[in-house]
């Protein structure tokens, strides 16, 4: 996987490089700004782009402007954004698209599940990150998802990350089958229909979006 890193913060950022070249993976760039960044990935055609939400000159969202930039003018390059602090608008708007993520910075500690996030990304899906989730699922009102168990929200929560229903099994150490029973409820009372895949992810983040717009 060939990857490129936008992050002004010189030791975050050349960690980040050690830990994609210790990985097996090829660095292609370390950039300090979001000024290059479009076109370094119109030159190098990195397969992934980490970068900073906010990065100089005003540190407020070159990052996430960049990070459009890049779907709209190469959709087949997956971006992976992180962030100090959760903020859920640009998070859930840019991660229906596709090939994208969305994490805090800390969960770059916990290496093992960050470079399987991270791949998992590159290879076109998507990552929210489970703080990010947890405050757009937690019910508020009367609305639908109230509706929901607190077991059906970690399951929502689970999908919303963009895991599968193997990987929400062994989380939440139940069966398969007992996750795809919690799934067919959840899409019953958010009414969401034909989503299979991950069209389903995309579907509960659509919804998600709906409900955080209509408390907004």
């Amino acid at each position: 996987m060939r990857v490129l890193i936008a992050e002004d913060q010189a030791l975050l950022r050349e960690g980040l490089g050690m830990l994609f070249e210790n990985a097996g993976h090829q660095v292609v760039a370390l950039l300090a700004d979001a000024e290059d960044i479009p076109a370094v990935v119109d030159a190098e055609r990195p397969d992934l782009v980490i970068l900073d939400i906010r990065m100089p000159p005003t540190f407020t969202d070159e990052g996430v402007r960049a990070a459009r930039t890049i779907k709209t003018d190469h959709p087949e390059t997956a971006v992976l954004v992180l962030s100090q602090h959760i903020e859920t608008t640009h998070a859930v708007s840019l991660v229906a698209l596709g090939g994208f993520g969305y994490l805090l910075k800390d969960r770059v500690l916990e290496v093992d599940e960050f470079l399987a996030t991270a791949e998992r990304v590159a290879a076109g899906g998507s990552a929210l990150d489970p703080e990010v989730v947890a405050s757009l699922v937690t019910p508020s009102g009367a609305g639908p998802l109230s509706r929901l168990t607190g077991r059906e929200r970690e399951v929502l929560e689970l999908m919303a990350q963009g895991q599968t229903n193997a990987a929400i099994a062994a989380r939440l150490v139940i069966t398969e089958r007992t996750v795809e029973a919690h799934v067919g409820r959840i899409m019953a009372k958010l009414d969401i229909t034909d989503a299979t895949g991950h069209r389903r992810v995309l579907a509960v983040l659509k919804y998600l979006r709906e409900a955080e717009a209509a408390s907004g």
